[in-house]
């Protein structure tokens, strides 16, 4: 295996846009959706980038995105937040809701289970989590919130931000989303912990930790405080408390708001709506009648939102670029390349590695094939095989391209993939296994057949995150933290008007997290979970994990030089594991794996 790095010098991501989407005779509007956002973002980076730098710029240092220009028109009217005035208690029984009683014994006994538990339990068959040892609070029951909190300190009147990936002196600047949530997290602590403190609470808000917060950061702590008493009672299953506490979060709450309001106001419907789930109100058949949003299918096509969050947000093309690298790297000898993808949605990246490999002077390509497993959607995988074959053909790269078509993942056969003894072949897994924990026996037979094949390597970039407890409190703090640290990304990285930055929350943020949340059992389909967790699977199959190379970490390095927001894109190591997240919070991580 070779380190040699591939250039993007040349490589234009407006340019790759117009091809994909130019030879798609049935599905006109991607190209019109792209030329739609270049017109719409060309005034922006005027006024805001000029000739500098910023989005525009990464034509001439790192060749992403050529001399195009994105952003976002406001398509919106602007929502004119009315300030909320009314006093903490007012005539809402919020007191009342607040009390903080000695604990039921079921929720007790969960309590205890919790504290016993140490583990974050998964689906994921017979994986042994990598054991850490936490403080629990016996009381309030909230122990990962504890963690959390237990981050933010005071010394000598300023305010220190701690964690372990991340530490950075707050003074003087505006405490990030997650910030707040850790400030709101060490005061509930802290109220809930002596019965006095409810009271002392509401009637001096500014007593525990408050001092040197401004007046906006000091109603978000609150706002967080009253979401995190919410969820709390309906860990106790007390429902009638948690929907006057979600009346409050409503008031202060806006999806249209700061990062904090708004990452609130979802975790607030999705609490509504586990009540509704718990109390009969709503049977999980009866949300069937909600306009369904299906995340994976919308991400198999090129479209506006999927378009803007790739430009302007740094993490996926983190990712992408540094496991292309890995791949070119492990085919570098190979004369006929062979890609399975578990998961290809739109392909897009497909075209920086066909760049890649047309490059080569030492050793030709003769044939890049492409097969992409499908049980569904198979027209959109269809239209992306398309794409993909116009643009190795502008190229002059011999290309194929297999669709591996299976009505269930138990279904999939090693013959299906009409391997050639002569193809060196690889397999790329980005966000595809996520989507099988919660059905252990279809991500079973995938990996049985990955063995089988015995790729040069498997690349496999996964959400960092633990979303599969079978405790609610312990899965809403998890879930609360990781989409704090999105949300405030978007607030970032994208104008608050942007109809592509509303979308993003709504659908694709508000969806997840609101099955995390409220969803239990089948229901519960989306079922995060964190590096050591693969790693505990992937031996059970004879995969050892191997080293991102120097040129893959650059490839980051390059990527990141060219967001604005790039500084506050944090990249660490695990092992031999990336971990790429925002402020110190990881998100995802990016692995490589080869079969011993």
């Amino acid at each position: 295996m070779t380190n040699a790095m591939f250039s993007f010098g040349e490589f234009n991501f407006g340019g790759v846009q117009d091809k994909l989407s130019s030879t798609d005779k049935g599905s006109d509007t991607i190209m019109e959706e792209v030329k739609k956002i270049r017109k719409q973002v060309h005034s922006y980076e005027a006024d805001n980038w000029g000739d500098s730098g910023g989005f525009g710029s990464l034509g001439s240092d790192y060749g992403f995105y050529g001399n195009n220009h994105y952003s976002s028109e406001l398509l919106f009217p602007k929502f004119q937040q009315q300030e909320e005035q009314q006093p903490l208690v007012s005539d809402y029984g919020l007191f009342d809701a607040m009390q903080f009683d000695a604990l039921s014994p079921p929720f007790q006994a969960c309590l205890e289970e919790i504290a016993k538990l140490e583990d974050i339990p998964t689906l994921v068959p017979h994986v042994e989590p990598k054991k850490e040892k936490r403080d629990f609070s016996s009381l309030a029951g909230l122990d990962l919130l504890n963690n959390y909190g237990s981050g933010f300190k005071r010394l000598n009147g300023e305010r220190i931000f701690e964690s372990s990936n991340y530490t950075d002196q707050v003074t003087g600047r505006k405490l990030s989303t997650e910030e707040i949530m850790r400030v709101a997290g060490a005061r509930f602590i802290r109220t809930s912990s002596q019965a006095s403190g409810v009271a002392s609470m509401l009637s001096h808000p500014y007593e525990f930790s408050f001092s040197g917060l401004s007046v906006e950061e000091t109603r978000d702590v609150e706002l967080v405080e009253f979401l995190l008493a919410s969820a709390e009672k309906v860990g106790y299953q007390q429902y009638e408390r948690a929907g006057k506490l979600l009346n409050r979060c409503d008031l202060l709450s806006s999806s249209t708001g700061n990062s904090v309001e708004r990452v609130v106001y979802y975790f607030s419907e999705a609490l509504r709506e586990k009540i509704d789930r718990e109390t009969g109100r709503v049977t999980p058949k009866g949300l069937g009648n909600r306009p369904s949003f299906d995340v994976n299918k919308a991400m198999k096509r090129p479209n506006e939102t999927s378009l803007a969050c790739q430009i302007k947000i740094p993490f996926g093309q983190v990712a992408q670029f540094a496991g292309i690298q890995a791949i070119v790297e492990n085919v570098a000898e190979a004369k006929k390349v062979h890609v399975i993808d578990l998961e290809i949605r739109n392909g897009v990246q497909w075209t920086g590695l066909m760049q890649a490999l047309v490059s080569r002077s030492d050793c030709p390509v003769e044939l890049l094939k492409i097969s992409a497993i499908g049980t569904s959607s198979r027209k959109l995988i269809e239209e992306t095989g398309k794409r993909l074959e116009s643009f190795a053909e502008s190229m002059n790269l011999p290309f194929s391209f297999k669709l591996v078509m299976v009505p269930d993942m138990l279904d999939l056969k090693e013959d299906m993939f009409e391997l050639d003894s002569e193809e060196t072949v690889a397999v790329y897994s980005e966000f595809a296994m996520r989507t099988m924990v919660a059905q252990p026996d279809r991500l079973e037979s995938a990996m049985r057949v990955i063995k089988k094949i015995r790729p040069c390597v498997t690349v496999v970039t996964e959400v960092e995150g633990n979303h599969n407890s079978p405790v609610f409190v312990t899965r809403f703090i998890e879930a609360l933290f990781f989409f704090g640290a999105y949300f405030d990304c978007v607030e970032t990285c994208m104008e608050r008007n942007d109809p592509n930055r509303m979308i993003l929350e709504s659908q694709y943020f508000g969806n997840g997290l609101r099955n995390i949340v409220a969803a239990e059992g089948e229901e519960r389909k989306i079922r995060n979970v964190k590096i050591d967790v693969w790693r505990a699977f992937f031996a059970r199959y004879g995969m050892e994990e191997i080293d991102l190379s120097p040129s893959s970490l650059y490839q980051v390095d390059l990527v990141l030089k060219n967001f604005s927001c790039g500084s506050s894109c944090t990249v660490n190591m695990d092992g031999k594991c990336l971990l790429v997240g925002w402020k110190g919070t990881p998100l995802q991580s990016l692995s490589l794996w080869k079969f011993l």
